[in-house]
């Protein structure tokens, strides 16, 4: 995938990572930032679980769940702290 593309899903899955945590979005930098993150975990996650995905809708969804349990992460440390 390329770097591009890689930042279009990226933004985009911290976009829709955003409005399902919270109700909103973090502007166009955090939601890169969230969604490449939320990217590398997502991809972690899945190969722990056995599970693959291809495409570019494979690569969103797993964007979007690692960047669901990212912003799950953070909300609870922040919690805590």
């Amino acid at each position: 995938m390329g770097i591009i593309l890689g930042l279009i899903i990226g933004g985009l899955a911290g976009w829709i990572a955003g409005n399902i945590m919270r109700g909103g979005s973090f502007g166009i930098l955090g939601n890169i930032v969230v969604g490449v993150v939320g990217g590398l975990l997502g991809s972690v996650l899945f190969k722990l679980l056995g599970l693959a995905s291809t495409g570019i809708i494979g690569s969103l969804v797993v964007s979007v769940v690692g960047a669901v349990v990212l912003l799950w992460i953070v909300s609870k440390v922040k919690s805590k702290a």
